[in-house]
């Protein structure tokens, strides 16, 4: 009865914010199965009938430590409510515009192209810190992955895609390479969207020590077969009071972008774009820590870097192979 309401709720709402109800509800599924194991059975409409029901019933229906079915079932669906509103009505009040001046393009992701034209399944790892974890978000179905997974399951939804996050608070290059192993090459991916640099200009890490590991990592992916796209610093107080540093590290990652072939999502002048050119306060795409972004600013992100990704496979699959060195400006 409890399945049936919640299927009937789920069913109720837009489809495109579906996708996220499963991950809301897997934390409180086993709770809800045991509370259903124990729920009573329907009682008698007969007198008669009555004297073959155990009495084992009775204590059950009784029983002051079961929440009242009502309350069970109107909780869920209330929690499936306010998650598919938050999924679907993120850019009600603020919409997610690409940004005015243009960003570089991603190129051809061949990978990740090849394996959909064949209806292989496709794995996409998102390697980095915090932003990556999702940090700033308040819940994790909201998560930049997340949300990424969502929209290219909505694009291409015969198609078998897993985002794996591989985030982890705190880290930059030399902690990634440490890992780069296990959490990215021995997993096999098709993509590997790397967000790096953000620490290092917090932490006035020497950038041509980043710069050297950057390299050293996007040749051992691309080494193993995988399509990459970097992802630079986001524009956001903490980050831009070291302007400088920031300045430096977002000119180094498109430098090294352009030796090794591979796409960059241009993440700190899209932010920038937000603030200046759509006059976005801060606030609304940063949380109060002056670093992470918000529900609101991480959508936005993986809405802009799917639509990239959309693209360029796109090209591929409509014929028009561009070569991965051909990065091109255009409006995202």
């Amino acid at each position: 009865m409890l399945a049936g309401a919640l299927l009937a709720a789920v069913a109720m709402l837009p489809a495109h914010a579906q996708v996220t109800v499963h991950a809301a509800l897997s934390a409180t599924a086993p709770t809800q199965a045991a509370q259903t194991q124990a729920l009573p059975q329907p009682q008698p409409s007969s007198p008669a009938a009555a004297s073959q029901v155990p009495a084992s019933t009775d204590s059950a229906t009784n029983d002051p430590s079961l929440p009242p079915l009502k309350t069970l079932t109107a909780k869920a669906i209330d929690k499936v409510k306010q998650v598919a509103k938050s999924a679907s009505d993120i850019f009600s009040r603020v919409p997610c515009m690409p940004p005015k001046s243009g960003a570089q393009s991603l190129g051809s992701l061949p990978h990740v192209a090849n394996k959909l034209i064949a209806g292989q399944p496709v794995v996409i790892i998102a390697f980095g810190s915090s932003s990556t974890q999702g940090y700033g978000s308040t819940a994790p179905e909201f998560t930049y992955p997340n949300r990424l997974a969502a929209q290219l399951k909505r694009q291409y939804p015969g198609a078998n895609i897993t985002v794996v996050n591989a985030g982890v608070g705190g880290e930059d290059a030399p902690e990634m390479m440490k890992r780069l192993q296990t959490s990215v090459i021995d997993v096999h991916p098709d993509l590997v969207i790397w967000q790096v640099g953000t620490n290092a200009v917090l932490r006035n890490l020497d950038p041509a020590d980043t710069q050297k590991l950057v390299e050293d990592g996007v040749a051992r992916i691309q080494g193993s077969g995988s399509d990459v796209v970097l992802v630079d610093p986001q524009y956001s107080p903490r980050v831009y009071e070291r302007a400088e540093s920031a300045n430096k590290m977002v000119r180094m990652l498109n430098r090294v972008a352009s030796v090794r072939h591979v796409g960059i999502f241009p993440r700190f002048q899209v932010m920038r774009e937000w603030h200046e050119n759509q006059s976005l306060p801060v606030d609304s795409f940063v949380i109060a820590d002056g670093l992470h972004m918000n529900d609101w600013g991480y959508a936005c992100f993986a809405q802009l870097l799917g639509d990239d990704i959309i693209k360029s496979v796109g090209q591929i699959k409509l014929g028009v192979n561009v070569p991965a060195e051909v990065r091109t400006y255009r409006p995202m």
